[in-house]
């Protein structure tokens, strides 16, 4: 690649950094032709190709990208002081080819309709509402508890190997497709990470690889998490990118699965985020509340709280705050903090729809 080619892919880099802030501003746009036209093309052909594979190719893909990138610099780091514009304009011609591939086979995603807006839901609700909202939610969790032949003291094991759950875990989308077509989930592309410990120290409990369309979950994360993950990256591959609305697909995949068990993980999935937001907003109605929730539930809880726990450290903070910008970067403007809207899209979607 010549020095011009550089210059030009580097300029294109901006470019596409200023084009994106303006497809912003066109969501109906991106909904239509990429979100809805498009990607469910470019996402199936990815699954039909990588999806039979028994390991993650997206593991091997970004295992290379490292490797490679840590052999340049260590090849080229003298030009750093020799020749630094020709350093830089490596990096960022390479980067510019990158984000324009990441933006077309999935990253235009983040710039489409919001989904409250795709389901006619309201965004916001009162502290009242959700009040109501999760007394009936743990009302829902404690009875399904019980349905699981579980004493309300004792923790609900998952009854599943990881496999076994991907295999069940598109049966609640094929059910949710029958109100939203557009949640058809076909083919399966889902997968354990390799890289499980690493994601444990980040933090993470899966990730989505937009080159190879795989989604991959952290084999090592315990409890109902696990069934959870597994639709919230499902979620990814039908293009909903934001995590919110990510979560909240896994909550309506996973409670409108067939299999009990599913249920419940999705139930006390989302019961945790609307306990907490109520301690957040009034602690008095918390207090009065949590005494309700079985005492099983709350030791699921402590189970995947202990687990997050043991593998904090320093690597959770640096990749938190990567992630943090990234997001802010491409149109979800409160970060990991935008993972509040997953309760208003679940007190708000219930009010038409009881539980």
């Amino acid at each position: 690649m010549n020095k011009r080619t550089k210059i030009i892919l580097s300029l294109l880099l901006l470019a596409q950094i200023i084009g994106l802030r303006l497809l912003s501003f066109f969501p109906e746009f991106v909904e239509k032709y990429y979100s809805l036209g498009v990607f469910p093309f470019i996402s199936k052909i990815s699954r039909h190709l990588f999806g039979w594979i028994p390991f993650s190719v997206g593991d091997v893909f970004y295992s290379a990208l490292i490797i490679l990138g840590v052999r340049w610099l260590y090849l080229n780091l003298k030009r750093l002081k020799t020749k630094p514009l020709g350093f830089f304009l490596d990096i960022t011609a390479t980067l510019s080819i990158a984000y324009f591939m990441f933006n077309m086979l999935w990253g235009f995603n983040y710039y489409r309709v919001p989904l409250h807006q795709t389901l006619g839901v309201e965004r916001d609700y009162t502290t009242e509402q959700l009040h109501s909202f999760t007394k009936d939610l743990i009302l829902k969790a404690n009875q399904l508890h019980r349905e699981l032949g579980y004493e309300d003291s004792i923790k609900v094991e998952n009854p599943f190997s990881h496999r076994e759950i991907f295999d069940r875990s598109t049966n609640g989308y094929d059910n949710l497709s029958e109100k939203f077509p557009t949640f058809s989930y076909h083919p399966k592309s889902i997968k354990p990470s390799a890289w499980s410990l690493g994601l444990s120290y980040m933090g993470y409990s899966g990730y989505y690889n937009p080159f190879t369309a795989e989604a991959q979950v952290n084999d090592m994360i315990l409890g109902h998490r696990f069934t959870v993950v597994t639709c919230h990256e499902e979620a990814h591959q039908l293009g909903y990118a934001a995590e919110n609305e990510a979560n909240f697909l896994a909550y309506l995949a996973t409670t409108h699965n067939d299999d009990l068990y599913f249920q419940y993980a999705g139930t006390i999935f989302a019961l945790r985020y609307c306990v907490n937001e109520l301690a957040r907003r009034d602690m008095d109605l918390y207090d009065e509340i949590i005494d309700t929730v079985n005492f099983g539930i709350l030791e699921s809880y402590r189970e995947v709280r202990e687990f997050w726990q043991s593998y904090e450290g320093p690597l959770e903070f640096i990749s938190k705050t990567f992630f943090d910008r990234f997001l802010k970067a491409n149109n979800q403007e409160k970060g990991l903090q935008s993972y509040s809207y997953m309760v208003a899209l679940l007190v708000n979607y219930h009010q038409e729809k009881p539980l």
